[in-house]
């Protein structure tokens, strides 16, 4: 089973508009036996769920098609011997989309008109998110994380991880790796620079090739922070020929690989911290002053009608905060609901993906530093 690229999808395909019914299936998981055994019983049990939610909210509806890419994907033990920390699946008639996540989720199936994507929306969304690119004169590789967790991204389609693959060399082939010289010392000396020099550009080569890479596939799509860990003596060049403005000024001196993960965590977050505490403190201030302005809320029903209007610039979503209802479009306001009822989802989330498809910005954030208790708080464009 191919997983595909949350980056990518999100939000367009995430939110966008697909025939009912839409169903969200979200699950921990682990990477490590015997932790994962499972992982696979555990997802058999969801579908279950599901399948019961479908007979009772679809009952004149044929689910075995709906259920089956499920019950395919519970078959593939390929797939459940590599997972992540969370496993998220959204999947309606003609769409089916499995993301491997670098943080754990809680389980959760929802059956209804549109995805539950907020959990999503919450990992592409939230200002902790980074990247760290580990780097060596031969590989490099990207993780992605947060301040709960990390862990090693899936290599860069179509992109070699080792030197000799992406520069299209070996060591054997590179220029002046058999050049022969005279007796002489001079000569031998001569021949060492030689080499060095080749394995010298030979290095900038690659870590271009990296820059470019990286900067293209993670840093680009994401936004997200980067970054680099290696040792001290790869820093300088890096730099020097990078082109990332993400590329963060504080870095690790040490490779990954020689850090168990939640060391690399520890460090990492070290690192990020202070600027994610300052941009959640400039959001914060910038709601105040547009609240006192009339140019913000936190009430719920003049941002969804701001929301149906697009004029959200911003919007502040409580971390874990569920809201059962529906956003009335012609009445411009919050009508409460039940999740039982297929037509019901999350308010928050739902007011989050029009302010996504207006190309608004959305930050989801701990509770402890939202300011406001509605659960949301929004920043009017105008």
């Amino acid at each position: 089973m191919t997983t595909s690229s949350l980056t990518q999808d999100y939000p367009a395909i995430l939110s966008g508009d697909h025939e009912s019914p839409c169903l969200s299936l979200y699950q921990p998981t682990h990477r490590r036996h015997p932790e994962n055994d499972q992982d696979r019983i555990r997802f058999r049990n969801l579908v279950k769920q599901m399948e019961e939610s479908l007979r009772q909210k679809y009952p004149k509806r044929d689910v075995a098609p709906l259920l089956k890419p499920f019950e395919d994907l519970a078959d593939d033990r390929m797939f459940w011997n590599h997972n992540a920390d969370g496993l998220a699946i959204l999947s309606a008639p003609g769409l089916f989309r499995v993301y491997k996540l670098q943080r754990p989720v809680a389980e959760l199936v929802v059956v209804a008109d549109s995805f539950h994507t907020k959990p999503l929306m919450r990992i592409t969304q939230s200002a902790e998110r980074y990247h760290i690119l580990g780097l060596s004169r031969d590989s490099f590789k990207i993780y992605e994380g947060n301040r709960d967790a990390v862990g090693e991204m899936l290599p860069i389609e179509g992109v070699a991880q080792t030197a000799a693959a992406l520069i299209g060399k070996d060591t054997d082939s590179r220029e002046g790796a058999h050049r022969t010289y005279g007796p002489g010392g001079d000569a031998a000396r001569h021949g060492t620079d030689v080499k060095q020099d080749v394995a010298d550009r030979d290095t900038e080569q690659f870590f271009r090739a990296v820059d470019r890479a990286v900067m293209q596939h993670c840093s680009q799509p994401s936004g997200m922070r980067l970054i680099l860990a290696a040792l001290p003596e790869h820093h300088h060049l890096f730099r020097t020929i990078s082109s990332n403005p993400l590329l963060m000024k504080e870095a690790l001196d040490v490779h990954p690989d020689s850090l168990t993960l939640d060391a690399l965590r520890e460090r990492a977050w070290q690192l990020v911290q202070p600027h994610y505490l300052q941009r959640l403190a400039g959001l914060v201030e910038a709601f105040g002053k547009a609240a006192a302005n009339a140019q913000g809320s936190e009430a719920l029903d003049a941002i969804a009608k701001a929301a149906i209007e697009g004029r959200i610039a911003t919007l502040l979503i409580e971390a874990d905060r569920l809201i059962p209802g529906t956003v009335d479009v012609d009445a411009g306001k919050i009508i409460p609901g039940d999740l039982a009822d297929p037509n019901v989802d999350d308010v928050l989330d739902d007011l989050g993906e029009r302010v996504l498809k207006a190309g608004g910005e959305v930050i989801i954030v701990p509770a402890e530093r939202m300011p406001t208790k509605s659960g949301a708080a929004a920043i009017f464009r105008f």
